[in-house]
Formats: structure tokens, sequence, C-alpha cells
């Protein structure tokens, strides 16, 4: 053997296809990897991250795997498509029921939810879909006092108003066209940030609102306090009558904590049926989650639900058409807070 000869030489490079196979097979284990760690977690708030990108898996699997069965490598490609069907398993309830108005429905209400970004929003757009889509009812998050004063104009229609402006990124408003019989801030767990429950007056009925804006779960203290803000919410939900909850929840419907509120409260998804909509982070689409809803009662219709455009926020707006549903003989039954239903009529 020549002195001259390199490590190349020695060791030809592996053909093309080995190559792909091999880096195919380790982006999809990863992929398997996450989807394992979005059931833990319970033992750990990073792994807990783990479950709201769903979606991402179902999609980057589900790819991995065709294309492993063009290079026919068969028993890891059923592997891939496996663990896709797990995370198709868990999104495909989201595209299951819903419907239209049933009989007897009342008069359709609008409400408008938006995260506007404190620090980077732009007013101006925010205003322009508000006029738009013309909400009766609108929940903004992340309200400062200058926020407020530049969004002053949608007070002329919505002139019933609950606000706790904050120079952080919890402040929040409730702006009704609708008048107010009762509106309160609450503080739901330990963060220290508002909640608005306002009982609302509509041509149909009154009805609870209740908007809530939990910490982002970015490190362990905060992800105890966005967990234990949703566990405490259950106590701001009354016993019977209609309800929305709207808010940034900043958790998906995949999360074991947004799944534990909607069994304690008995509230329902207003995106089921309807598909993920994702509405975080606004401008990239393909990391998008949908961490902004709108949970209500049964006896409350959902006509739509839709996700509006880009508002110069690091959030989309979520806009429901709904409307009051004639009530039932005795008050709903509602779960308790160990998910046992009791009858509080």
């Amino acid at each position: 053997m020549s002195s001259n000869s390199t490590d190349s030489d020695r060791w030809p490079a592996p053909p093309l296809r080995l190559r792909a196979w091999g880096l195919l097979t380790a982006a999809g284990a990863v992929a398997c990897a996450a989807t394992v760690a979005g059931f833990l977690g319970r033992f750990s708030w990073f792994l807990d991250l783990f479950s709201h990108f769903r979606v991402q898996y179902l999609a980057g699997l589900s790819a991995v795997g065709a294309l492993l069965l063009l290079l026919r490598r068969r028993a890891a490609a059923a592997v891939m498509f496996a663990f896709a069907g797990v995370n198709l398993a868990i999104v495909l309830p989201m595209y299951v029921g819903g419907g239209g108005a049933p009989p007897g429905a009342g008069r359709t209400a609008r409400a408008l939810l938006l995260n506007v970004n404190t620090q980077d929003g732009d007013p101006g757009r925010v205003l322009a879909v508000i006029a738009e889509a013309d909400p009766d009812l609108i929940v903004l998050e992340e309200i400062s006092t200058e926020w407020v004063e530049a969004l002053a104009g949608i007070t002329n229609a919505r002139p019933h108003v609950c606000i706790a402006p904050r120079g952080d990124n919890f402040g929040i408003g409730l702006f009704s066209r609708f008048p107010l019989d009762s509106a309160e801030v609450e503080y739901a767990g330990g963060a220290g940030v508002p909640t608005i429950v306002a009982r609302v007056r509509t041509p149909s009925g009154p009805v609870t609102v209740i908007a809530t804006h939990p910490l982002p779960p970015g490190g362990a203290a905060y992800s105890h306090l966005r967990n234990d803000q949703l566990a405490k919410l259950p106590d701001l939900v009354p016993p019977a009558g209609p309800v929305l909850l709207l808010g940034d929840l900043n958790t998906t419907p995949w999360n074991r904590h947004f799944r534990l509120l909607l069994r304690r409260t008995g509230l329902r998804d207003s995106a089921r049926g309807r598909g993920v909509q994702p509405t975080w982070p606004a401008g990239s689409p393909l990391l998008a989650i949908p961490l902004d809803h709108c949970l209500h009662s049964a006896d409350i219709a959902i006509l739509d639900r839709r996700v509006g455009g880009d508002v110069g926020s690091d959030h989309l707006p979520v806009i429901v058409d709904f409307a009051i549903l004639p009530a039932p003989p005795g008050d709903r039954a509602i779960p308790d807070g160990n998910g046992i239903s009791k009858d509080r009529g």
C-alpha cells in the first residue's frame, strides 16, 4: 500500500442509499422518542412540552415512513407508520363531531379572542381585524395601559368593559356589546395573574364569560404555576348556566392538564370537529400549535370557529360564533374536582 494513501482510500464512502437510510432512520427515531416523551409529562415539565407537537410528529413520521418504503426498508418503515398511527389517534378526534345549530338555538353571537403581544403587537392591525369580524364579545390578552388607550375605539360599539391592564404580559380585558350584570377580577392559582369572570346579559339569556391567561410552561416554576392555574379554574365555573371560557391557556388539546380541565369543569372544546386550528407562533406555520382556546358548556352551541389572519402578534385571533340553547328541565350536571359527576339541580 502506498504511503500516500488516505483514510478515504481505505474506507470508501457508503452508498448514497445507505446514507439516506441512516439519516431517515435517525430522524424517525427522534420523532418516535418525542412521541413517547409526550405521554410522560407527569414526571417532568420538560417531557410535558413534547405533548404539544402531535401534528408535527404525525406529519414527520408519515413522511419518513414513506421514504423508507421507497428505499425498501420495510421493517423500519413499519415502525415509523406505527408511531405515526399513535399520533393520528390523538389528533383525529379534533376532526370528529361539531355541527350546526340544533333546533331552538337562540340568536347567534360572536366572540373574538386575541393575545395582542404587549411589546411587539400592532394596535392598528388589531383594530382592523376587530372591525372586520365585528364581534359582540372581545377578550384581549397581554394588554397594558398603553394598549387600552390605543384600542379605545372598540368601546364605541362595546361600552361594557372589565379590564385589568398590566405592564407585563398578563394584562387582560373583556369588551362587550351586551350589558354586564357582574364582572370581577379573580386570581386563580399562585401566579398572581388576573382572570375575569363576568355575567353577560345577551339577547338570548345570560352567559358567564371567563377570560384567563396562565403562564407559559418555560421552566419548572412557570410550568407548575400554569398547571396550578388550570387546576383552580374549575372553582370559577358556575354549577349551572351557559359558560364560555376563553384564553391563551399555554397548552394544547393533547396535554393532560388541558384534558383534566375539561373533565373537571364539564366544558367542551369548541375546536372539536373543526380540526386543528393552530394559533402560535403566527409566523412559523410548520411549528404552529393551538394554544388559544374557547371552551363552552353543553348549553351553548358552536356554530362556527375559525382562526383569523396575522395581526402583528405572535398569536392569531380565534373567532367563535355561538348560540345559547333553551334550558332543559333542571340544571346541568358538571363533574366535581375528582371528575365524578354530580347533579347540582
